[in-house]
C-alpha cells in the first residue's frame, strides 16, 4: 500500500455518510438524517465520543451539498485514487523509492513546521525585549537570521518529482469563514437594518442564510473629519455566514453596487477564500470576481458520472425582493436542539472576533 500522506483527508465525508461519489442531493439529506439520529447525543448518553460524530456527520453533510466545494473534494479524491493506482503498478523497488521519497517529504514539511515555530517563539522573544528599550537592535538581529534561515531552507529542498508536481493541483482545504462576509454600514443609511434578522432578510436574495448565526455589532463613531461622520453616528458591523460559497462570493462581487448604497462588504477572514483562487485557475468561475456575470443554467453530470455539478457563473441579483421570514417553529426534535447549541458556540466566536476587529480599529 502506499504510504498515507499529510493530504490524505482524517475522513472522507462520502464514507461517513455511507454514500457513492455519485450520490444527488436528495440521497445525502436522506443518509445524513439516517445516520445523524443514530449517533446523536441524546440518544448515545453513554458515548462520550457521540458529539463529536454527530458533528462530524454535520459538517460532511454541509460540505457536500455546497456545490463548488464539493468539486474540489471530488477532485482531491481523484487525484488520491489516480496516485494510489499508479503506486499499485510500480515493482518493488519502486516501490521502496517512492516510499522513501515520499517519507523525506514529510520529514522535510515537518522541520519546515519546526522552522516556522522557531521563528514565531523569537518573533514574541523580540517584543518582550522591545517593551525593555532594545527594539531596533534586536529587529535587526532578527532580520539577518530569517535571511540565513531562507538561503539554508533554499539550499536544502529536495528536488521535486510527479509526486510533488500533483500537490500542486489538489484543492486547497476548506476554510472555517469561507462562507461567511462582513459587512460594514451606518444606521443613518439604512435605519430599516437595525436587526441581525432584517440584514439577513436584506441579503437572502443572494442565497440561503441562517439568520440565527448573524452577528452584529452596534458601535457609536466619534467626530472624525476625514470620514465625514458626526459625533455619535451608529456604526453597524455585521457578519453574516451563508450556507453556500457561490452566495457569498455573489455578495463581494456585488460589493461596488452594495458600497453605492452605503454598505461595505468584504471576506470575513481578510481575504479572498484559496478555494476561489483554486477554482479561478480551473475557469470554474467564468472571470475575475469583480464582474457581474449574466444567470447561466446550473451544470449537471450525467447519469452514471462523477458528481460536479456547480454554476458556472453567479447571476446578477439587482431588483430581487429579499422573501418572506420563515415561520416560526413550533418545537424542537433532538437534532434541532444539537444544531442550536452548535449555532450559539460559533455565535460566541464571531461574537468575540467583531469585538476583536473593533478594539483593533479604534486603537
Amino acid at each position: 500500500m502506499p504510504p498515507k500522506t499529510p493530504e490524505d483527508p482524517e475522513q472522507n465525508p462520502y464514507d461517513l455518510l455511507g454514500i457513492l461519489q455519485e450520490a444527488t442531493e436528495a440521497e445525502i439529506r436522506t443518509a445524513y438524517r439516517t445516520r445523524s439520529l443514530k449517533v446523536h447525543p441524546d440518544r448515545n448518553r453513554n458515548d462520550p465520543n457521540a458529539a463529536q460524530k454527530f458533528h462530524a456527520l454535520t459538517t460532511a453533510s454541509t460540505l457536500l451539498l455546497d456545490p463548488l466545494r464539493r468539486l474540489a473534494l471530488d477532485a482531491q479524491l481523484r487525484l488520491q485514487a489516480a496516485k494510489k493506482q499508479r503506486f499499485a503498478s510500480y515493482d518493488n523497488k519502486r516501490k521502496a523509492m517512492v516510499s522513501e521519497l515520499e517519507a523525506r517529504e514529510q520529514e522535510f514539511k515537518k522541520a519546515r513546521m519546526a522552522k516556522e515555530q522557531e521563528r514565531t517563539a523569537r518573533e514574541s522573544e523580540n517584543v518582550r525585549i522591545r517593551e525593555e528599550g532594545r527594539r531596533m537592535r534586536e529587529q535587526r538581529e532578527k532580520e539577518r537570521e530569517l535571511q540565513e534561515l531562507e538561503r539554508q531552507y533554499a539550499g536544502s529542498k529536495p528536488e521535486s518529482n510527479g509526486t510533488v508536481e500533483e500537490d500542486s493541483l489538489a484543492p486547497p482545504p476548506p476554510g472555517d469563514l469561507d462562507t461567511t462576509i462582513r459587512v460594514k454600514y451606518t444606521l443613518s443609511s439604512h435605519p430599516a437594518l437595525s436587526t441581525a434578522f432584517a440584514l439577513a432578510a436584506h441579503l437572502r436574495r443572494y442565497g440561503e442564510i441562517d439568520e440565527e448565526t448573524v452577528v452584529m455589532s452596534q458601535k457609536a463613531k466619534k467626530s472624525k473629519k476625514s470620514k465625514g461622520l458626526v459625533n455619535g453616528e451608529m456604526i453597524v458591523t455585521a457578519l453574516v455566514p451563508f450556507n453556500q460559497l457561490g452566495a457569498a462570493f455573489a455578495v463581494v462581487s456585488s460589493a461596488q453596487s452594495l458600497k453605492d448604497q452605503s454598505m461595505d462588504v468584504a471576506w470575513a477572514g481578510g481575504s479572498e477564500p484559496p478555494i476561489l483562487g483554486w477554482l479561478r485557475e480551473r475557469g470554474e468561475l467564468g472571470g475575475p470576481a469583480a464582474k457581474r456575470a449574466e444567470p447561466l443554467p446550473t451544470k449537471t453530470a450525467p447519469e452514471g458520472t462523477t458528481f460536479s455539478s456547480f454554476p458556472s457563473s453567479f447571476p446578477a441579483f439587482d431588483d430581487v425582493a429579499p422573501p418572506p421570514p420563515p415561520a416560526a417553529k413550533a418545537g424542537m426534535d433532538y437534532e434541532s436542539l444539537t444544531l442550536l447549541r452548535m449555532r450559539e458556540a460559533e455565535r460566541a466566536r464571531l461574537e468575540k472576533e467583531i469585538l476583536e476587529a473593533e478594539a483593533a480599529e479604534g486603537g
